[in-house]
């Protein structure tokens, strides 16, 4: 039913989505991740330690949720770094996935000054160099400017980092760099559009199968940051999950189908990450022009997750959740038996749990309300009326589920909420 997923091809995947948000960033993460993975290759770390270095640096903007917040980072001299820093940590240690703690604890400080050897501990713990090199690769990446030749920018970055050695960059690091900028290849891998063969090349990231369980702890954190970026989403996939999965064991899922039916409810609007904050927060309808924006995050959602091997079926359930029955759905029009079950299934999940939300425009609807407005829809040959009337006769339960879900995903949402005012 699911294939052998890599924890790399998953990361990565993710990874590319979170620049989405502006086209200024394209891949912004993972030039971020060449620059710092050759640094401490140089630098002499072992393989393990390279690859932790590298998978962090993938990943280290997670807690910069807003536009203002990701352009922000783009500036060199960026203000207040540790407040984006300290959301990513949480996110990550949160998931209670071992190989990320360690991943965690570098985001962390991926911004901390040197300060002449201060730098080396925060508050008394000690800082791993993953740190400090993950900092000086992601302001490298920022000083080069996309509409010049890179080569010819060489001079210019290198002295501008220069002047910072031993105040925010570690000395002995930064003469690694030094002897790197002297490289044609380091500066041309930086800047090149043939990032997939460099990164295969370069073998960096974990070779790791996912088990199911830590696809879903996977599903789960990325969910936190597709949800995050509004507080009238914050806990929308949390729902949506946890009613799919339910219904699915109604209708007879297996049990390994119903935790692929939560991991689809977590990723099922991945693509949102590629829709600006002002559509997703607006506090009146949507114009025609931004509802197409909005209603292309299901098509984002459909090709991150198909660059994913072996999520295949995860990727159909997850993002065909906005097809009809009748075919009047989007992005792909698919209609009646054509639509698998598990799309179905996420569809009624979907809208029932939107409706009952509080949302920028309106106050979220009651549970007889939410409930009258599916039955409808099946009516109407929009939603599958077999799943709908088994949502209506355990509407009650699914309902409570749903509430409980979401109760438990706003208590991480306030923990992480502190570091966002």
């Amino acid at each position: 039913m699911i294939g052998r997923i890599k924890l790399s091809d998953i990361i990565f995947s993710f990874s590319r989505a979170l620049d989405f948000i502006n086209p200024v960033m394209t891949n912004h993460h993972i030039r971020v991740a060449i620059i710092a993975g050759e640094i401490a290759r140089q630098y002499g770390m072992p393989n393990n330690e390279i690859a932790n270095i590298f998978l962090a640096s993938t990943l280290h903007d997670i807690g910069a949720f807003s536009l203002k917040d990701r352009l922000d980072t783009l500036d060199f001299e960026i203000q207040n770094p540790q407040s984006h820093a300290d959301k990513g940590y949480l996110l990550l240690k949160n998931t209670d996935f071992d190989l990320l703690s360690d991943v965690a604890k570098i985001i962390r400080f991926h911004h901390l000054p040197w300060a002449d050897g201060k730098g080396a501990y925060f508050e008394g713990e000690s800082v791993h160099i993953g740190s400090h090199i993950i900092h000086l690769a992601d302001r490298i990446e920022v000083l080069i400017d996309r509409q010049r030749y890179v080569l010819n920018q060489v001079r210019e970055i290198s002295d501008m980092i220069k002047t910072k050695a031993g105040s925010v960059f570690v000395p002995d690091v930064l003469k690694v760099f030094e002897e790197l900028s002297q490289k044609e290849y380091f500066w041309l891998d930086a800047a090149s559009p043939e990032i997939d063969q460099i990164i295969h090349d370069r073998n960096a990231l974990p070779d790791v199968e996912l088990t199911i369980e830590e696809l879903l702890k996977i599903g789960r954190l990325f969910s936190h940051i597709i949800d995050y970026r509004s507080r009238f989403t914050s806990v929308h996939s949390a729902g949506v999950s946890a009613v799919a999965t339910l219904l699915a064991q109604m209708i007879g899922f297996s049990e390994i189908e119903c935790r692929m039916m939560s991991i689809a409810g977590y990723l099922h609007d991945i693509g949102k990450l590629a829709v600006p904050a002002e559509i997703l927060e607006k506090p009146a309808k949507l114009s025609v022009e931004e509802f197409n924006v909005m209603k292309s995050h299901v098509y984002h959602s459909y090709r991150i997750l198909e660059a994913v091997s072996g999520l295949d079926i995860i990727n159909t359930w997850a993002s065909f959740h906005h097809e009809r029955m009748d075919g009047k759905g989007y992005p792909f029009h698919i209609r009646g038996n054509e639509l698998p079950i598990g799309s179905r299934i996420m569809a009624v999940s979907d809208v029932l749990t939107a409706i009952t939300e509080d949302r920028p425009y309106r106050k979220g609807m009651t549970g007889e309300e939410a409930l009258r407005i599916i039955e409808d829809m099946a009516k109407n040959n929009s939603l599958d009326k077999s799943i709908v009337d088994v949502a209506s006769t355990y509407f009650r339960h699914l309902n409570d589920v749903r509430l409980d879900a979401q109760l438990r995903a706003g208590e991480e949402y306030v923990a992480v909420r502190q570091f966002m005012d």
